[in-house]
């Protein structure tokens, strides 16, 4: 367990890091985060002339052309840096293609020869939950022990801003919140700002965190408390309904299995231990969260042409 001196301030020396989906949510705000602390990032992107790639380099952001499905792109990426961070999701091509471009990606690390690595899992990935994309990204974290660097894993619960995607907007602006989780069944969540600081930490120190799997989260509530406190902050009455598992399944297996485990096990970060041992985190309640949303804008939807 890491000590409060030992976590005091932030890394003194600066660090050359690769950071994977440089421009998407995570990687993104790693990147901004790790700049404004001073250190080297060279963030990897499939669009290296795009719009947020140049907002990066604006920020001073080396940014190279990669794509985690090409092993070779990752690696030339890789070459000389001290830390490498990886993020990879199954929402574009699924859970079989997420293992593939983490392998990749770790693989490329593996051969350039990087020393330490940080990767962004889920929670409770390694209790062989049976949801497909939590048991991908368990067989991406074997695949990294199994090559042998130095390494952490940052597993995050249920994200707040799946709350923003909008297919949920679209369903707040008509007054509802729909999940498939029970109305007084607990659920942990955390937010994107606390994720980032977070994999902060470990990228800065690997003293404290090699070899660790922490599971992390800044709130826990039932989908009836969250509604309320979400109701408070968009400024009208909201009503929670719990989706039948049978009408999920018919869009997505997976999120029909993962909601079902929530149910019937759930996630199991200990909130009060990460606030303990890791002070310099804004650990930020959901009503916190949720109070610094612009939801007027969310709630109208995307802006049309």
């Amino acid at each position: 367990m890491p000590n409060s001196k030992e976590l005091e301030g932030r890394s003194s020396e600066p660090k050359h890091v690769l950071v994977t989906g440089a421009t998407g949510q995570q990687g993104g705000g790693l990147a901004r985060l790790l700049l404004k602390r001073g250190h080297h990032v060279r963030g990897v992107s499939r669009k290296p002339d795009g719009a947020a790639a140049n907002e990066l380099r604006k920020l001073g952001a080396e940014i190279v052309a990669g794509d985690l499905g090409d092993r070779a792109s990752i690696e030339r990426a890789a070459k000389g840096v001290d830390v490498a961070f990886l993020v990879a999701t199954p929402y574009e091509q699924g859970p079989a293609a997420e293992v593939q471009f983490g392998k990749n990606g770790l693989d490329g690390f593996h051969a350039a020869r990087v020393p330490y690595v940080v990767y962004s899992s889920v929670s409770d990935a390694d209790r062989k939950t049976g949801i497909p994309h939590f048991d991908g990204k368990a067989e991406i974290e074997a695949h990294l022990r199994h090559l042998g660097p130095e390494y952490s894993i940052v597993a995050p619960v249920f994200f707040n801003e799946n709350l923003l995607a909008p297919w949920m907007a679209m369903g707040l602006a008509q007054g509802v919140v729909a999940t498939g989780v029970l109305p007084d069944r607990r659920l942990q969540v955390i937010s994107l700002p606390e994720i980032v600081e977070f994999t902060a930490l470990a990228v800065e120190r690997p003293g404290s965190f090699r070899g660790k799997r922490i599971n992390i989260a800044s709130d826990e509530l039932t989908p009836t408390q969250l509604t309320q406190q979400l109701s408070e902050s968009v400024g009208r009455k909201l009503t929670y309904r719990a989706l039948p598992l049978d009408e999920v399944r018919k869009q997505s297996e997976d999120l029909a299995t993962m909601y079902d485990w929530f149910n019937r096990v759930g996630y199991s970060a200990e909130i009060a231990k990460l606030r303990h041992d890791y002070p310099q985190v804004h650990w930020r309640t959901f009503r916190e969260w949720s109070a610094q949303q612009d939801w007027p804008r969310v709630l109208a939807g995307p802006t049309r042409p």
